[in-house]
């Protein structure tokens, strides 16, 4: 595909824009209804973990389905596993709160299993059995950019993601603070995902032109995926052969950006899970005051992630804004944990400078070395990394924080500063690179 007839970056991000939107719709208050139903910080690290333990292994599935069906179809077979998951969330929100099972440990602390929290659990399940849309986006961006934007591309995907984080916790907090509660938050993420389901069939283009070419003289069901385009080519057994997970890690330097992929949600899983809790049980605060900080927190992270990035993207290498980013990020993990509000949103300061300028710069890194052909395999392998490190962060950051508190953060500080130790041996990569004629 040419660089003339590429698609416009405007539907991806539109579509980008409203996944986060309503995935971040549920931030302020999850914790809230977990401490609701019953849990607490060892069953809110489990809900969170429930997510990425099922986008472990639906998303390398999806990753391979986008490079071999292309993305339009599989982005919107993902997005409607969200729209089914919000459904059976709403039906969790009305369900009796039966008790099932009492538990009271030193280990996992004193919670009980109800109705409702079990129901929770198959929605996150659901959502994350499709969740490989970050994955089958990224390719999608990847395959519609050049060397010359790859960069400034990924920023603006991440800039959409935060806008998106800049409207969902407000909304939740705002809609939330009625008598109706949590229930008009899921409805309008429910009515956010038909319209992203209408965005995806309507306006985004396939990205890929290779997508194959079905045989309709015998009918399967995979086969209804395979026609996208009038010029369509039947891929050829050895880039079968290419797609499969285990090739990704026989790509030159792929294994290592993989390992930072992982200690990356590592080091913010532990964060995900520990600072709702922290905001619940020692800033006090309900869901509007966590649904803005979140708001307030992405608004800055647009402002770095679009006008700064922009202004660096042609002034510092992706390697150089790696290595600052994960250092600021260590000190925004050092100060996150604090009692004092004040504080708490200083390091929000460091927290859209660090992730504003690592994130999209890592992205645009591991995108460069994954080629054009696998793409999606090796998008869908790094998102299944993440969902790995996210499980054992968040199942292990609330068992965590309920034993040693705010030390969690300084955990995350340690993970970060490791990747800030490694990031340098990305440099030596770049002097490999062989541009293109």
């Amino acid at each position: 595909m040419s660089s003339s007839t590429k698609p416009s970056l405007t539907p991806v991000l539109m579509v980008n824009f409203i996944g986060t939107l309503g995935y971040s719709i549920i931030i302020p208050f999850l914790v809230f209804l977990v401490d609701k139903f019953g849990g607490n910080e060892f069953i809110y690290g489990i809900m969170g973990s429930v997510y990425p333990a099922f986008q472990f292994f639906g998303a390398p599935i999806l990753g391979k389905w986008s490079d071999k069906y292309g993305r339009r179809k599989i982005l919107f077979l993902s997005q409607a596993g969200t729209l089914l998951a919000w459904i059976i969330f709403m039906i969790a929100l009305f369900a009796p709160r039966t008790e099932l099972v009492s538990f009271d440990q030193s280990l996992v602390g004193s919670f009980t299993l109800t109705v409702p929290l079990i129901i929770l659990f198959l929605a996150r399940a659901m959502d994350g059995i499709t969740g490989g849309n970050i994955s089958v986006a990224n390719a999608y961006l990847s395959d519609i950019s050049s060397e010359e934007n790859r960069k400034a591309n990924f920023g603006k995907m991440a800039m959409s993601s935060s806008l998106g984080f800049i409207l969902g916790p407000a909304l939740a907090g705002l809609l939330g603070a009625t008598i109706y509660e949590e229930k008009i938050p899921v409805g309008a993420a429910i009515l956010i995902s038909v319209t992203a389901l209408i965005v995806i069939w309507f306006r985004l283009p396939e990205s890929k032109a290779n997508v194959v070419k079905p045989d309709l003289s015998r009918f399967k069901l995979k086969k209804l995926f395979a026609t996208e385009q009038k010029d369509c080519y039947q891929l050829k057994q050895q880039n079968e052969d290419k797609i499969r997970s285990k090739s990704v890690f026989k790509i030159k330097y792929i294994p290592f950006l993989v390992v930072i992929y992982f200690l990356t949600f590592l080091g913010f899983s532990f964060f995900y899970v520990s600072f709702p809790m922290h905001a619940l049980k020692v800033l006090e605060w309900n869901a509007f005051e966590l649904g803005i900080f979140f708001s307030i927190l992405s608004g800055m992270m647009i402002l770095v992630q679009g006008p700064l990035l922009g202004k660096l993207s042609n002034k510092a290498s992706d390697e150089l804004l790696v290595s600052v980013g994960s250092i600021l990020l260590v000190g925004n993990f050092i100060l996150i944990g604090s009692s004092n509000v004040t504080i708490a949103y200083l390091a929000l300061v460091f927290f859209a400078l660090g992730n504003g300028l690592m994130w999209p710069s890592f992205l645009s890194i591991l995108s460069k070395y994954a080629g054009d052909e696998q793409q999606g395999a090796v998008q869908g392998v790094a998102n299944s990394a993440g969902s790995l490190a996210s499980i054992l962060g968040l199942l292990l950051g609330g068992l965590l924080y309920g034993s040693i508190g705010n030390v969690t953060f300084y955990t995350a500080a340690t993970l970060l500063f490791v990747i800030f130790l490694l990031s340098f041996r990305m440099f030596k990569f770049k002097k490999t690179i062989i541009q293109p004629t």
